[in-house]
């Protein structure tokens, strides 16, 4: 009798499960037949010649921004930027190279690659590669400075208003997921991850060992400003201090195949040593699985500021010609069962932005301290200058301390670290730089405003409360260059940081950090008070 009820039900099931199939399969087909159809018809009779590649590269990324930030077309360019980002290597000059506001322009030479030998200095404005004015090309100039090994090239540039050129011999590029580890004292290691290409982990393994036979006993792990990358690196970096077998990341997905957990697999090198993690705003992905992780096993203390909060997983997927698809599958969960997802893409509000999540739940970690999903990792102690301000963000993304680097760099020559002092009347040349830089930066109480301004509804309330919301916009404008004092300490640090990599590299920064990082004198701190580190923990 059970088996006669058994299998309609089963039948049923596969039936509503087969339709569904076929339902989404019919939706799918329509819409490529639709567009497909337009596609060429748009093409065949507009009015002008079009340019079906770029309508085309148009069209799907207009698609794809409804979706995520992260769910992206990759043309070959791209996959070859993606393939250079994870393994690590390359031939070309390097640097960091990078558009914008149309102009192509050096960030960051690094020390003893061929940018740096032919004179190549952070704020150059490269105006010629080879025999190609950079000003003329639509797509990414930076493919001209890479190039067989070995394989010569002429760069023109501007700098600080003089027109210049070098030559560049192209070399192999490494580029190291650990650029730096030193002792701090002498029982304190420190360790800077700066991502999770294929290297972190052997990298980072290597530097913990040379560390303990140094003497190292207490170990600081440094992801500040790391991105992240890949998943399989972040676990296995976790694995250094962690048993094997240990649950470290789940993923969770509406496709079944991407529902995973994923556990350590090799035993690891030090599962006692004190550990101190830091991470910031641009702490990110990989970063966030292993700050996470280790803050929910209770394996590490958490110091900085709260990280960005990504907590999703991309998968590049293969298409024709050389293209990829770089599509978010699946949502990431800590050991406590947490996603620490800051922002929902996929319930907007009415103009159809994403959401940042304010509601939180609780979870705890291994030894049941309390721990918060949704806004990104929350560190056990939270440093006020690296939490993320809405003026310091615009302030680096526009440019602005870049720029006033590049100025204060050719104006203040030094030649030692321990003459380098960023002064109060320093800063206050700052301001005044802000101020004649044209800057301008929206607060989100200004776009508030906005919207309301643009609205029917302020209509209905008569021109007085029109005219007095407009006097508020007004106001917050004068008073909002303010914040430059308000977050001082914040922006000074990105300043401070901006300029030492100038004058000193990125070893020159790292060393600096040792005696003058406020992060680095608590992790420090925490770490020599092992009463207090432990309290912490439990």
């Amino acid at each position: 009798m059970k088996k006669k009820i058994i299998i309609p039900i089963l039948a049923l099931v596969i039936l509503l499960v087969s339709s569904s199939f076929r339902n989404d399969f019919f939706e799918i087909a329509k819409q490529i037949e639709i567009f497909t159809t337009m596609f060429k018809e748009l093409n065949m009779n507009y009015v002008d010649e079009t340019n079906p590649a770029e309508l085309m590269d148009t069209a799907i990324k207009s698609m794809l921004e409804e979706l995520d930030p992260y769910t992206q077309f990759m043309n070959e360019q791209d996959v070859e930027g993606f393939k250079i980002n994870t393994a690590g290597e390359y031939s070309g000059i390097g640097a960091v190279v990078r558009n914008f506001e149309g102009k192509l322009v050096v960030v960051e030479p690094y020390k003893g690659y061929p940018a740096d030998k032919a004179g190549l200095k952070a704020g150059d404005e490269i105006i010629r590669v080879g025999n190609t004015n950079v000003s003329e090309l639509k797509e990414d100039a930076t493919e001209l400075l890479k190039g067989s090994n070995k394989s010569e090239v002429t760069i023109g540039f501007k700098r600080q208003g003089e027109s210049k050129t070098t030559t560049v011999t192209r070399e192999e590029i490494e580029i190291d997921a650990v650029p730096y580890f030193n002792m701090i004292d002498a029982q304190t290691g420190y360790i800077v991850l700066s991502k999770f290409n294929s290297k972190a982990s052997k990298q980072t393994k290597d530097a913990l060992e040379n560390l303990k036979s140094k003497g190292a006993k207490k170990i600081i792990l440094d992801l500040r400003n790391n991105p992240g990358g890949l998943l399989t690196e972040a676990i296995d970096v976790c694995n250094l201090f962690v048993h094997k077998n240990q649950l470290i990341v789940s993923t969770k997905s509406k496709v079944k195949k991407f529902n995973k957990e994923y556990h350590t697999r090799k035993n690891p090198v030090d599962t006692e040593i004190p550990l101190v993690v830091l991470i910031n705003g641009r702490s990110a992905s990989a970063s966030e699985i292993v700050s996470g992780a280790l803050q929910d096993l209770d394996r590490a203390v958490i110091v900085g500021g709260k990280s960005f909060g990504k907590g999703l997983v991309q998968r590049p997927i293969k298409l024709n010609y050389g293209t990829q698809l770089k599509v978010t599958i699946s949502r990431y969960y800590t050991p406590s069962g947490r996603c620490i997802q800051s922002t929902d893409y996929w319930n907007r509000d009415e103009e159809g932005k994403a959401v940042i999540k304010k509601d939180f739940n609780e979870f705890h970690t291994l030894n049941g301290r309390k721990v918060y999903d949704g806004g990104g990792v929350t560190p056990d102690i939270a440093l006020d200058h690296l939490k993320d301000n809405g003026l310091t963000s615009a302030l680096v993304e526009n440019q602005v301390i870049f720029d006033f680097a590049t100025n204060y760099y050719y104006k203040h020559p030094i030649e030692n670290i321990a003459d380098f002092n960023f002064t109060a009347t320093d800063y206050e040349q700052f301001k005044t730089f802000v101020k004649s830089h044209g800057f301008s930066y929206e607060t989100n109480t200004e776009k508030a405003l906005k919207d309301i301004m643009r609205s029917e509804e302020i209509n209905e309330f008569g021109s007085q409360i029109k005219a007095d919301y407009q006097t508020l916009l007004e106001d917050i404008e004068t008073v909002k260059l303010s914040s430059l004092d308000q977050y001082k300490q914040s922006i000074q640090k990105n300043i401070e940081d901006e300029l030492i990599i100038r004058y000193f590299y990125r070893d020159g920064l790292y060393d600096y950090y040792l005696k003058n990082d406020q992060a680095i004198t608590e992790a420090t701190a925490v770490l020599t008070d092992s009463a207090h580190y432990q309290q912490i923990l439990n």
